[in-house]
């Protein structure tokens, strides 16, 4: 596990003149990167270690970015608690990852040191959620909740699955694919609950497929599990139609139906990754018609603020098209469908 720039330089991704720079980095943002997300990693800004290296410009903050890009902070009633939309709420258990991205719009409250509710805070999290009936979905987040230990999670998950109003647990995680030797039987089986729980996991390159990640996913899909995926459109990492290809077409051979491509959210020293939507939705239209249904997601942006997603897929439909009384539309030359 590298976690410090002289790691970094020890494992020949970063030269010893940077190291100053990169401990002012690492000093203000969290490093880690596993032994084998590292074995993955050619070079430091290949599409693997340019979403986990860090880079001396991470200090710089463009003047759209803030601290709190989505209004997490305003929108939390408690600690561990944030509450956006009307029949789903956050519970963040814990601040912690297996990995940490470059590009991570919590990146200002994660790191190896901190987060994990206590369990009076745990208490007080779940007597929201009693209370507030209108929530139907908890959404497991932080940090990572497959960081906790399998009797934690079972023990959260069983008491939020207790509550008669919660009709669906949802997890996002990176560690399948990060750190894919944590997803051990005694892990997977702990999200056999009765009430049902979907596992988002977090991929952004095709790469991060590894056998051992197909292999760790599979046990999760063996306890009844579904699986969605999620990615963030990178600059360098997956902005172009055949990267974003690979990567959809990857995730269906695991069995990942892919759910949201993540316009990037502006944090705090990620300019370097941003992709203008507007060039995101022309990758988008290329691959209209060149790869399956299944492998679409929807192309959002969280409106910063606390706003909520929105989506901003490319429009499909020529300017001149128009509906005739009948309601059928014309003028369909050019427009590629997807089946």
């Amino acid at each position: 596990m590298i976690r410090d720039a002289a790691g970094l330089v020890a494992a020949g991704l970063a030269e010893p003149g940077d190291l100053a720079a990169l401990d002012r980095v690492g000093a203000r943002y969290a490093v880690a990167i596993p032994d084998g997300m590292r074995a993955l990693i050619e070079h430091p800004d290949d599409p693997i270690g340019r979403q986990f290296i860090p880079h001396p410009a991470e200090l710089d903050l463009a003047p759209d970015e803030r601290a709190d890009p989505i209004g997490d902070d305003a929108l939390s009633p408690l600690p561990g608690v944030v509450h956006r939309y009307p029949d789903r709420a956050l519970l963040k258990p814990l601040l912690i990852c297996p990995v940490y991205c470059r590009f991570c719009f919590r990146r200002e409250h994660v790191g190896p040191g901190g987060g994990l509710l206590s369990d009076a805070e745990l208490d007080a999290a779940y007597a929201w959620f009693r209370a507030h009936p209108a929530v139907r979905e908890v959404i497991l987040t932080g940090g990572d909740p497959l960081m906790l230990s399998p009797r934690r999670l079972r023990a959260i998950l069983r008491t939020l699955a207790a509550i008669p109003h919660i009709e669906l647990l949802r997890i996002h995680t990176r560690v399948p694919v990060a750190e894919p030797a944590r997803i051990t039987e005694a892990l997977a089986t702990t999200l056999d609950v009765a009430t049902p729980v979907w596992l988002v996991v977090h991929a952004n390159h095709a790469r991060e497929f590894t056998p051992d990640a197909v292999a760790a996913l599979r046990r999760i899909q063996t306890a009844g599990v579904p699986l969605l995926g999620q990615s963030v459109l990178l600059r360098g990492v997956n902005d172009s139609p055949e990267t974003l290809e690979n990567l959809f077409r990857a995730m269906l051979r695991a069995r990942i139906k892919p759910y949201y491509l993540h316009q990037l959210d502006p944090a705090p020293g990620t300019a370097r990754f941003a992709v203008p939507i507007e060039e995101g939705q022309r990758i988008l239209r290329a691959l209209r018609g060149r790869v399956t249904g299944l492998a679409w997601p929807t192309y959002v942006l969280d409106i910063p603020g606390g706003h909520g997603k929105v989506p901003i897929g490319p429009d499909y439909l020529d300017d001149g098209m128009v509906l005739d009384p009948a309601g059928i539309r014309h003028n369909l030359a050019g427009v590629s469908g997807t089946g």
